[in-house]
């Protein structure tokens, strides 16, 4: 089995990572568009949709200019690899059932059902608990 982020929230992970990096010690002020997707290999067409994602859910800020860019919101400790693959994809939910592809039957679900939830929440579960600073710290980028 395979677990697999969408190309979304790969770009949003990378481009969080970036921001983290460039908020280090030594430097400062905004990171723009152009250098997260040259830096973190994402298409130039995608960065701008990934980083208006992490905005509308308060991840990174906008500064506006010639010295404007992006930056983290808050903290790279205090956001997890769970916010941000949720403000790229949603919440992870999937509609559909494992066995038929389609929604499970109203009446019940499927064999396999509660066995994918489970699995779900403990990958979630372990995504809220690893910060975007403990990415970086191992070298994710």
């Amino acid at each position: 089995m395979r677990i697999a982020l969408s190309r979304r929230g790969d770009y949003a992970i990378r481009a969080m990572l970036a921001l983290a990096e460039h908020e280090r010690p030594g430097t400062d002020g905004y990171l723009s568009a152009r250098r997260i997707a040259e830096r973190m290999r994402i298409p130039a067409r995608f960065v701008a949709h990934v980083l208006t994602d992490l905005g509308r859910a308060g991840l990174v800020r906008a500064g506006a200019g010639r010295a404007g860019g992006y930056r983290l919101a808050e903290p790279a400790t205090s956001i997890s690899v769970l916010r941000v693959v949720d403000a790229a994809d949603g919440n992870g939910h999937v509609p559909r059932c494992v066995l038929r592809g389609s929604p499970c039957d109203p009446e019940g679900h499927c064999a396999v059902h509660e066995t994918i939830a489970r699995t779900t929440s403990a990958a979630r579960a372990e995504l809220a608990r690893t910060s975007i600073a403990e990415l970086v710290d191992a070298g994710g980028s």
